[in-house]
């Protein structure tokens, strides 16, 4: 048991420093490059990385360092955002389905597995067919798609809350919904919600980077992490740094959002 908790609680700090250092990066990516990321020099493009350039030069000569730092600021950005967005909605709607039950808890629930029969990224590329390219949309498109998630969680909270004494106590005293909602039964519900939202934060950074390699999300010159991949895959084996180091920033970030995810939930069970 000790082993166990010291190797999630290993992974707890690992994903604390990788995130640390990714937010540190986007934080400060004007101080830790001199170049812009949109600056080109078509005469030194895919030049390999070099004390100058230390992440080398793109396809038209951008400086791949400041590209991926300033890619930072725009995944961490869409993750959050999205996040934000599904979490309040679907949270929302889970509490009210699983507290009221009955006739709204029987429509909520269809219309959420009827969502969830897609796959996450088909509904996001539906979406934002429909509303349009650009990257406030492809938030919109990647919250709408996470909701079922956090709507679930939330409802399974409540259903095993809603019956206990002391909520049932405090409905026989006149407490209103609201209050009991918001001071009994949501408390209960986040340790749940805060690890889905630490590893949902990870997978639509994953999510958008794919969309901007499909041509759906960020377009060029944006720096994301996404669009630098899908832009150099043409040139993957005369200039493989191209692709190298926004697909390890990356991984990294989502990587570090799951450790922190696993760190959280063992953190919770105890």
């Amino acid at each position: 048991m000790i082993d166990s908790r010291m190797r999630w609680n290993a992974r707890l700090a690992v994903g604390g420093f990788l995130l640390a250092l990714v937010f540190f990066a986007a934080a400060f990516a004007p101080l830790l490059t001199p170049y812009s990321p949109n600056t080109q020099d078509l005469e030194a493009r895919r030049t390999p990385p070099s004390p100058k350039h230390p992440f080398g030069l793109d396809e038209v000569g951008r400086d791949n360092l400041s590209r991926v730092l300033f890619g930072a600021r725009l995944s961490l950005g869409i993750g959050i955002a999205a996040v934000t967005l599904a979490l309040v909605i679907g949270t929302g709607l889970g509490l009210a389905a699983g507290y009221r039950g009955g006739w709204l808890d029987s429509v909520t629930m269809s219309m959420l597995d009827v969502m969830l029969a897609f796959p996450t990224l088909l509904l996001a590329i539906v979406v934002i067919t429909a509303l349009g390219r650009g990257l406030p949309n492809v938030v919109y498109a990647l919250a709408f798609a996470a909701i079922p998630n956090y709507a679930r969680l939330a409802r399974v909270g409540v259903l095993a809350i809603k019956e206990k004494e002391y909520v049932l106590a405090a409905e026989a005293v006149g407490v209103s919904s609201i209050r009991l909602i918001w001071h009994h039964i949501l408390p209960n519900c986040l340790v749940p919600l805060q690890v889905q939202a630490t590893v949902g934060i990870g997978t639509i950074i994953l999510e958008a980077a794919g969309l901007s390699f499909l041509g759906l999300g960020a377009q060029p010159p944006t720096p994301e992490w996404g669009l630098m991949i899908a832009q150099g895959r043409g040139a993957v084996f005369a200039a493989p740094h191209i692709v190298l180091f926004p697909g390890i920033a990356l991984m990294l970030t989502v990587l570090a959002f799951n450790f922190i995810a696993d760190g959280l939930q063992d953190l919770g069970v105890r």
